[in-house]
């Protein structure tokens, strides 16, 4: 067996917040936002990530473009409609669903989604 390659491997630890990147560098849409994604020849907010949001922040409102999955590994997440996920909740939104979250207390969430987000409406 082929030995893996420095080159062949990223290794981030959530806890770490120098691993994250902010989601939204310019602060006009989303404060209090970040990310972890390892692999670089991903589309950014495709495949798998880690998405980390401070307390009392908020995702922007954003239409699904493939189904996406997560877990939430610390804190709860609040989504537009009421619904409340707490830590060890799994949760699937089918492609097309259209939200927007918010965090009173922050939390870390791992995602997988399918395709790229886009703007609610469909617009991209």
């Amino acid at each position: 067996m082929k030995p893996i390659q420095p080159q062949e491997r990223r290794v981030a630890n959530i806890h770490d917040m120098s691993a994250y990147t902010p989601y939204d560098p310019e602060g006009v849409s989303e404060t209090g936002t970040h990310f972890i994604q390892l692999n670089p020849d991903a589309q950014r907010d495709v495949g798998f990530y880690i998405y980390r949001m401070e307390p009392g922040s908020q995702s922007t409102p954003h239409r699904h473009g493939g189904a996406e999955e997560f877990l939430i590994v610390e804190g709860e997440l609040i989504d537009n409609d009421g619904t409340v996920y707490k830590a060890g909740d799994v949760v699937w939104l089918a492609g097309g669903t259209e939200h927007t979250s918010h965090t009173e207390t922050g939390c870390v969430i791992a995602v997988y989604a399918e395709a790229a987000e886009e703007k609610p409406g469909g617009g991209s």
